[in-house]
C-alpha cells in the first residue's frame, strides 16, 4: 500500500512539473489534462527504468565531459515522453535545454522538502 502511496504522489508531483514547465516556456504544449497526466506516467515511467540504464552506458562519457552527458540523458528522456505521448510536445532544441534545467529545479525543491518533512529536526537531511 505504501509503495501505490509513493507511486501515486510521484506521478502527481511529475505532472505538477511538466504542468509548471507547459506554462513557462511557450514552446511546451502539456494537450489536455489526460495527455499532461499520460505523459507524467511516461516521464516517470522512463525515468524509473531507462534513465538508470543510459546513465550507467554514458558514465564513461560523463566522466570525460563532468558530468554534462548525463544532462543529455535528462533531455533525451524528455524528448522521448513528447514523441510517445500525443499532445505533449516540446518545439525546439533551446526549449529543451531549458525545460530540463527547470524540471531539473523542481525536482531538487521536491527532494528538498522531502527531506526536511523526513528529518526530525526540521533541518535537510544529509546524504
Amino acid at each position: 500500500m505504501r509503495f501505490l502511496a509513493y507511486l501515486l504522489v510521484s506521478w502527481a508531483l511529475n505532472a505538477v512539473v511538466l504542468a509548471i514547465v507547459a506554462w513557462i516556456f511557450d514552446d511546451v504544449h502539456a494537450g489536455t489534462t489526460g495527455q499532461l497526466l499520460t505523459a507524467a506516467a511516461v516521464f516517470g515511467i522512463l525515468n524509473t527504468i531507462l534513465k538508470p540504464i543510459l546513465r550507467l552506458l554514458t558514465l564513461p562519457l560523463a566522466v570525460i565531459t563532468l558530468g554534462l552527458a548525463w544532462f543529455f540523458v535528462s533531455m533525451f528522456m524528455l524528448w522521448l515522453t513528447s514523441i510517445i505521448v500525443n499532445g505533449f510536445d516540446v518545439d525546439g532544441f533551446w526549449t529543451y535545454v531549458g525545460a530540463t534545467i527547470v524540471i531539473w529545479l523542481l525536482n531538487v525543491v521536491i527532494d528538498v522538502g522531502e527531506r526536511m518533512r523526513r528529518s526530525p529536526s526540521g533541518q535537510p537531511a544529509l546524504g
